[in-house]
């Protein structure tokens, strides 16, 4: 790009240097050039006069350019000697940031500490001060601003001040000594009413911060006490869902205070759905369009858990509100009470995918010709090829997969994947491993692509082939729970190394808690190993996580042999109701000589 003439940078850079002074715009009109108020206009505001002589002007000319020019210490010098001469708090904060931009924090502290000094009453001054010291790794020193800032805050605005102290400290270097000073700051204001929430729900995310997670729970629970329809404590509760069970019943008193809460219940769905509890999402989600049926985003996402709980007809009324939503609501500023064309693609590509698990293939078709979006051009054609495989058409499917463009970058490497789903779900495993292997020859470090290959070498019985895949997958990222749970699954299952198993388990579970398919996996090996009551336990636990068909075979077999027997029936019952094909279940029943 040509270089604009000097006298044009010159100009805007003196431009920037009075916008930073004054707060105006490139575009404002000297005063004397202001046109006097006509007798119905209102009187034009008072002239403030700038401290900008010729020299500061210059000060100010010269910083800038010294800061363009990669000298970040002599526009710092400069803008601090200016921010000194005018008292003026834009400058002090253009010093200091200068000074944090170039990581030099003695200097930043230097810059906030003359601006306190300058401005003692400036509420900026002290939040950069306390932020600084504790960057610094000197939270000690930040007690006083801190304290200071809280107290000078006006009484209207000081809980939201307090909401806001844990996300300036989030990434100190040493949260338990700033967590002391926070904790020195506050406990005045959690005996205060207008504060007592926001200064204990702050505390609580400090403890979050520093991965307490039982003193959190414990000040969100006091939080709630005070006022149950708090927001602030139930968001805390969210984050702690993971690790804390306890959760949940904090989740539950905030929604009996604030029923109609549609825009937290939907975040609280989020993480159920993050930690595959499905029946508790959808529990949620009921609940949330009984009291707002107008909830366009609950009904996409209770379809998308009912499909993915193998339930299409419960899926398709879902999604079909949806639909209906779409062409029935009027325009809403809430993103939740809003149809999108995104959101329709989705629910169009469910709907055919529902109507085809049901055997309903030409109004399958019928949802897929309402769909005019490009980007979503593979999902489309991947469910057609669907539809035909299922007709014995599985060549003409293929065909229609590799018609795709190869572009962009990454088309190519979907085609192949969403081709090797179509074989694999015709149970055509060999030509599956082989496109997969064609796949990673030309994408060697994707992970994804080489635990599906690993999946197929295990259903053609090629168990060497997949661990090496599998470890190779390990290698490459360590931190892959899928890859550990396979491989440790897979010996389990053929009783093969069991200790090994269970180690790799344990591994996949230590980097995935609660996960409900790990827990299965541990629930079996724990089977092989004849430790029949920690399996049985285990196995409830996935199963009520996650109703899913191949768990409920393992629990099955496991209350079977333990003389459990019209348990065991109950539950593959209900196995068999969701996914009567699945191969896990129809040998565990052909076994075991059951007939449902």
């Amino acid at each position: 790009m040509p270089m604009r003439p000097l006298r044009l940078r010159v100009l805007a850079a003196a431009v920037a240097a009075q916008t930073v002074l004054w707060g105006g715009s490139a575009g404002a009109q000297p005063a004397a050039a202001a046109s006097p108020p006509r007798p119905t206009e209102s009187p034009a505001p008072p002239v403030l006069n700038s401290a900008l002589d010729a020299p500061l002007f210059y000060q100010l000319l010269v910083a800038e350019f010294e800061l363009r020019a990669g000298g970040a210490g002599t526009a710092y010098e400069l803008l601090l000697d200016a921010a000194r001469k005018t008292r003026d708090e834009r400058l002090f904060q253009r010093a200091t940031d200068i000074a944090l931009q170039a990581r030099a924090g003695e200097q930043a502290l230097a810059a906030a500490q003359a601006w306190r000094i300058a401005a003692p009453a400036s509420l900026d001054a002290l939040r950069y001060l306390a932020q600084i010291h504790v960057g610094l790794n000197r939270p000690a020193d930040a007690l006083d601003p801190l304290r200071t800032l809280i107290e000078r805050t006006p009484a209207a605005e000081r809980a939201a001040a307090i909401s806001l102290l844990p996300r300036y400290f989030a990434r100190a270097s040493d949260l338990p000594k700033v967590i002391a000073v926070i904790d020195q700051v506050l406990q005045p204001y959690t005996k205060e009413e207008a504060t007592r929430v926001a200064a204990l729900v702050a505390l609580a995310r400090m403890r979050l911060h520093n991965r307490e997670a039982d003193q959190a729970l414990a000040l969100a629970r006091e939080a709630q006490r005070t006022d149950p329809g708090a927001e602030g404590p139930a968001l805390v509760a969210i984050e702690l869902l993971g690790s804390q069970p306890q959760a949940d019943q904090l989740l539950a008193t905030y929604f009996q205070a604030k029923p109609r809460s549609h825009a937290l219940r939907l975040g609280y769905v989020r993480e159920l759905v993050n930690q595959q509890r499905y029946p508790a999402a959808i529990a949620q989600l009921e609940q949330a369009l009984a009291l707002e049926p107008a909830l366009a985003t609950g009904w996409l996402s209770l379809g998308a858990l009912r499909l993915e709980l193998k339930e299409p007809a419960a899926a398709e009324a879902a999604l079909r509100r949806y639909v209906e939503l779409g062409a029935q609501a009027p325009a809403s500023d809430d993103p939740a009470l809003t149809v999108t064309p995104e959101g329709q693609t989705q629910a169009y590509l469910m709907l055919a995918q529902a109507a085809e698990s049901q055997g309903r293939m030409q109004q399958a078709e019928q949802w897929l010709l309402r769909i005019d979006d490009p980007a979503a051009a593979l999902s489309v054609q991947s469910r057609r090829a669907s539809l035909l495989a299922k007709q014995g058409r599985l060549d003409e499917g293929i065909a229609l997969i590799r018609r795709l463009p190869d572009e962009p970058p990454d088309a190519a490497r979907a085609k192949l994947l969403a081709e090797a789903h179509l074989l694999r779900d015709q149970r055509q495993w060999s030509r599956a491993y082989d496109v997969l292997g064609q796949a990673a020859a030309r994408f060697p470090e994707d992970v994804d692509l080489l635990y599906e290959q690993a999946m197929m070498a295990e259903k053609t019985d090629r168990i060497d082939r997949m661990e090496q895949l599998l470890r190779r997958i390990i290698e490459i990222q360590p931190d892959h729970y899928h890859a550990y749970n396979a491989l440790g699954y897979t010996l389990a299952d053929r009783n093969l190394r069991l200790d090994e198993a269970r180690q790799l388990i344990e591994k996949a579970l230590s980097l995935a808690p609660d996960e409900p398919f790990i827990v299965d996996s541990l629930g079996w090996v724990k089977y092989r190993l004849g430790r029949r009551d920690e399996a049985l336990a285990h196995l409830q636990r996935a199963y009520q996580a996650r109703p899913d068909t191949e768990i409920a075979a393992h629990l099955g077999e496991v209350l079977w042999v333990m003389g459990q027997r019209d348990e065991a029936r109950r539950v593959w019952r209900e196995g068999q109701e969701r996914d009567a094909s699945n191969e896990v279940l129809r040998e565990t029943l052909r076994r075991f000589k059951v007939d449902l």
